[in-house]
């Protein structure tokens, strides 16, 4: 492999099983396709190597000048093994690894300096979270085999560093380095976001998504008589941003995180301030009081479902976050979808991905949206 340029991997799945979880991998396609689009103008960043499982992504690679590697058919996926092994077979001695739905919002401008960097290091790793990672450019990519894999590609950078002792440089968090495609509620979030990708954009004028919450909560956070309340697994990196970024006030609750890899979640061991209180008072009084509390809410609500006890499909919990509840067949979360609709103020629910990375991106959307209210703090690029 040339010392003059850094592979791109991307490995980049599709999940069957229901309608919005079809969604997710139908957006999380278009993603890898806008991000291409954008790598392949990127000086030194060749070649582009796609792993997948899909055909569909596959047939739409094939005119590119891309190589694609499929996942072999009725084997377990292991994304450490899958990574080292992609790595091994095209002689990768360094490595851009990007997820699927990551990148959706990364510009060819921000991909550039990492490539620069990569290039003039002998040991270094680039990413986008330290602690949970969607992507991570890496010299010499041959420490990994010194290590047990990593289940997933957010324990990567992790594993680079922590364990493989790669000198560490964080990308600054916004939109671009931190915003994936996770869940549906993300769909909405690029259905309002002005700088989603062509193919991304093409997708979504062919839904009809309902993002009439999201369109009343986003001139709220550029209000500065407005409050706007922020719930779930919030880390004080986006706590930090919505205090420098939003012209509002924010009421920021955060709880239970880290609630699945600690394995609370498993245990049933999940316990909610938000759930408590809802336990005491209902569906409508719970929205009633936080209508009291602020103009619109953003609800990781799988805090309040690891607090009951309860856990719904995955095809549930992406048709709640839809706003779909007649398609919900968890009668709890079917519950809340409704009166999370009809609640007194724009009630955006999802999961971690909602009050992490889509905080970001809705934030840029909001300023993007044409508001013209004088900014106090100049806004950090990548």
């Amino acid at each position: 492999m040339s010392s003059t340029s850094l592979p791109l991997l991307i490995l980049s799945g599709a999940s069957e099983g229901s309608e919005p979880e079809r969604l997710v991998s139908r957006a999380r396609r278009a993603v890898t396709l806008d991000l291409i689009a954008r790598a392949l103008d990127v000086p030194g960043l060749q070649p582009v190597v796609v792993a997948t499982n899909s055909p569909e992504l596959a047939g739409d690679l094939s005119s590119l000048p891309v190589v694609v590697d499929m996942d072999r058919a009725g084997e377990p996926f292991h994304f450490g093994r899958r990574l080292m092994e992609l790595i091994d077979r095209y002689g990768m001695e360094r490595c851009f690894y990007m997820g699927g739905g990551a990148g959706a919002l990364l510009p060819a401008a921000a991909m550039t300096p990492i490539v620069d960097e990569i290039l003039g290091a002998d040991r270094l790793l680039v990413t986008n979270n330290f602690y949970s990672s969607d992507f991570a450019a890496f010299t010499p990519a041959s420490v990994l085999g010194d290590h047990a894999p990593p289940e997933n590609d957010n324990e990567l950078a992790w594993l680079l560093g922590e364990h493989a002792g790669l000198p560490v440089r964080e990308l600054p968090r916004n939109g671009a380095s931190q915003f994936d495609v996770d869940t549906p509620t993300d769909l909405l979030t690029l259905a309002v976001h002005p700088q989603a990708g062509p193919r991304v954009r093409e997708m979504l004028d062919g839904l009809s998504l309902d993002t009439s919450a999201l369109d009343t909560a986003l001139p709220l956070l550029l209000d500065r008589n407005a409050t706007v309340i922020v719930a779930g697994r919030v880390s004080a990196a986006t706590w930090s941003y919505l205090e420098r970024e939003t012209a509002c006030s924010t009421r920021v609750l955060s709880e239970e995180r880290g609630m699945r890899a600690s394995g609370r979640l498993a245990r049933g061991e999940v316990r909610s301030l938000l759930g408590y209180h809802l336990d005491a008072v209902g569906l409508d009084r719970f929205f009633e009081d936080m209508a009291a509390m602020g103009q619109a809410l953003f609800l990781d609500n799988r805090t309040i479902l690891g607090h009951r006890g309860t856990w719904p499909s995955a095809a549930d919990r992406f048709y709640s976050d839809l706003r779909m509840p007649d398609q919900v067949s968890d009668p709890f979360l079917r519950d809340l979808t409704e009166a999370a609709m009809a609640a007194p103020i724009p009630v955006i629910m999802g999961g971690h991905s909602l009050v992490s990375g889509g905080m970001y991106a809705l934030v840029e959307a909001a300023w993007l949206r044409g508001h013209d209210l004088a900014r106090h703090v100049v806004p950090t690029d990548l």
